[in-house]
């Protein structure tokens, strides 16, 4: 997800984050409550109940997305919190990724390749971030929304063409994700090494 687009989101969203407040949830609770969420999605994935998968995943990514609306619309995130949401976001893929495996619809190797690249995506950037310094390294081809989007279409189309479609879109995901890892280390790569020489001889 672009700086640009990322921000309309998070503007977007507020509005929502001001109704959780008023109901007293907090933004770790939510992070939670989208943990447990997508637990409930692993067992219906692995049961091969797709369409309940599909409700719980679209409800845990909807749960994700209200807890930083609601520590924006209240003003009150926290690093811990912060931390906690990352954390919780690589459990949730792990649990959905978990659930297709068990299911029998995706060969196991092809779903550690997926959740490998979801996660070498999520790592450089949390490096790049941490250990760089640097600001938002959310570059990359595609953010975590939208390749949820194309697990869920895979999920819609196993029910009707079972044994490729979900495999495809596992597969699909993997490699985007891949490629992503390697466009943000890139991108760390000019930010921290490439401009520092170029500031050096420009001295």
């Amino acid at each position: 997800m672009g700086s640009k687009r990322r921000s309309t989101y998070e503007t977007m969203s507020i509005p929502y984050g001001r109704v959780c407040l008023k109901l007293g949830l907090t933004p770790n609770i939510l992070t939670i409550i989208g943990l447990i969420i997508a637990g409930g999605a692993a067992v219906a994935l692995w049961q091969r109940y797709f369409w309940v998968g599909i409700v719980l995943v679209i409800a845990a990514s909807f749960a994700d997305m209200l807890d930083g609306a609601t520590a924006r619309a209240g003003e009150i995130g926290t690093k811990f919190g912060s931390v906690l949401d990352r954390c919780v976001d690589r459990m949730g893929e792990f649990l959905i990724l978990l659930g297709i495996t068990l299911s029998g619809a995706v060969h196991p190797g092809w779903a550690m390749f997926c959740l490998f690249g979801m996660w070498s995506a999520s790592y450089n950037r949390a490096s790049a971030e941490s250990v760089g310094g640097l600001k938002d390294v959310e570059v990359g081809f595609v953010g975590r929304s939208e390749k949820f989007g194309m697990l869920i279409i895979g999920m819609f189309l196993e029910s009707y063409f079972p044994g490729y479609a979900l495999s495809t879109a596992v597969i699909v995901v993997g490699v985007i994700s891949f490629i992503t890892a390697i466009q943000r280390l890139h991108y760390a790569y000019v930010h921290l090494v490439k401009n520092a020489k170029e500031e050096d001889n420009s001295k």
